[in-house]
């Protein structure tokens, strides 16, 4: 997953923010898509959080700066925000703690690719 850390993808929402997770029950604070024609671990597509964004959305074209990898998990999630934004960690845990508590995760951000 890697790989998408710095490219522009296309992000559908399959649960906008606002939106009630239909198992679980919990309220999205924040955009939370996937990415057509895609394959995660799960073999569905890849999903992502869009952090940034303070609507409910439909589509969202932005850059890939983090990779979130679930240790306990067979699917790792991106992190996608507006070109030239950046969060930080600490941020991007904060913000995507409602689901990821969960789970044994592992951020990896852009600024940490560049420096391998």
């Amino acid at each position: 997953m890697e790989e998408y850390l710095g490219k522009i993808v296309k992000v559908v929402m399959d649960r906008p923010l606002g939106s009630r997770h239909p198992e679980h029950g919990f309220i999205y604070p924040v955009n939370y898509g996937y990415i057509p024609n895609t394959e995660a671990g799960d073999g569905e597509e890849i999903d992502a959080y869009i952090l940034g964004e303070f609507e409910p959305l439909k589509e969202y074209e932005g850059r890939v700066i983090a990779v979130i990898k679930r240790h306990n998990d067979e699917e790792d999630k991106l992190v996608v925000s507006k070109y030239g934004y950046n969060y930080t960690r600490a941020q991007i845990r904060a913000l995507t703690e409602f689901q990821e508590r969960y789970f044994d995760v592992e951020i990896i951000t852009c600024v940490e690719k560049k420096e391998k």
